[in-house]
């Protein structure tokens, strides 16, 4: 489907299952698996819709709606979703299945990195989030062993097989080979990565959480957090996980040097949102996530699996990962001391 085609198929499915006239329909922010429309209506709102492949789970997909809704009610900072006629999440008509949201006007992704008042603006939002998400009807929050939050030997097991590939089919461009040498480090780093996760406690909490809370679904206004897009279907994962995902997100790390300062405020104003998450799970933050980073194969996997999908923009992000979880290894008692006196 041609853009301009696209353009109009979204005009014709705006109209008949929403009752949105719009002046104007133009390609938006690109999305990773889904095509995103902007349009203006007859009063001048922006609308955000989303067009899904004809591979996708609609029904996942209108679960990943239903709990951004159910965030919402806690004041987490939600796009309002536009339901059809029907009164529907989703609408389908003229070969395209899309949703459709309010506009966010004047923000920004959190690519840019988290500096000044962001930090504890982010760790704030989170927090509120998460004390909402505790009380979704997934489930409420428990308690599992650490290796079903960063897992060690699952981690061995992937490196083994990428590692295979690439044995079988010799990398010969550039991303590739700097893969397979990256794979390789990162297996023999695995027995000190195992070291480190020792230090961790025996179990963490896990609960309803957004599921892809990855600096692009984050969005912001100056300061202060503007949106939280893109959830996930519910399911049960580590908030402490999840908390330093965002705001250890690889671009922060690597450019701003006093992270460990910032991750405090972040995890001061946290901790004030949403009380219930155990001190000892917020000490864990930056270990839980240099070891995530370091069980981590993408996008390194990529190489072998979909090599179609390494642009330039993905292949630096992958060695900024690298970096940022090199960064947080070796800085981690310095954070741990920060928050350790934080908490304590």
């Amino acid at each position: 489907m041609s853009a301009r085609s696209g353009d109009m198929v979204v005009a014709g499915v705006l109209e008949l299952h929403y009752r949105i006239i719009p002046t104007d329909v133009s390609e938006g922010p690109s999305g990773t698996a889904t095509c995103n429309y902007v349009a203006r209506d007859t009063d001048g709102r922006r609308w955000f819709v989303k067009a899904y492949p004809v591979s996708a789970d609609l029904g996942a997909e209108r679960r990943s709606i239903e709990l951004a809704e159910f965030a919402a009610l806690g004041s987490a900072p939600v796009p309002v979703m536009r339901r059809t006629l029907d009164g529907d999440l989703i609408a389908t008509g003229g070969g395209l299945s899309v949703s459709v949201a309010a506009f966010v006007e004047g923000a920004e992704t959190a690519e840019g990195g988290l500096s000044g008042k962001r930090w504890a603006a982010v760790g704030e939002t989170v927090g509120r989030l998460h004390r909402t998400l505790a009380r979704h009807p997934a489930g409420p929050p428990c308690r599992v062993p650490v290796r079903q939050v960063c897992d060690v030997k699952r981690a061995r097991q992937r490196l083994e097989r990428l590692l295979a590939c690439f044995s079988k089919r010799p990398p010969t461009s550039e991303f590739p080979t700097w893969a397979r040498e990256t794979a390789v480090r990162r297996n023999e780093a695995l027995p000190a990565v195992a070291a480190m996760l020792e230090e961790l406690p025996a179990s963490l909490t896990v609960q309803t959480v957004h599921g892809d809370l990855a600096s692009p679904n984050l969005l912001l206004r100056g300061q202060q957090v503007a949106a939280l897009i893109d959830f996930r279907p519910p399911g049960h994962r580590s908030p402490a996980w999840e908390l330093g995902r965002i705001v250890l997100d690889p671009r922060t790390v690597l450019a701003e040097p006093h992270w460990p300062t910032g991750l405090a405020e972040a995890i001061t104003a946290y901790r004030a949102a949403n009380p219930a998450l155990p001190a000892e799970e917020l000490l864990a933050v930056p270990r839980v996530a240099a070891g995530y980073l370091a069980c981590s194969v993408y996008p390194l996997s990529e190489a072998v699996d979909d090599p179609a999908a390494v642009t330039p923009e993905l292949a630096a992000y992958g060695r900024n990962r690298h970096a940022a979880m090199v960064e947080l290894r070796e800085r981690l008692t310095e954070a741990e001391e920060v928050l350790h006196d934080l908490l304590h």
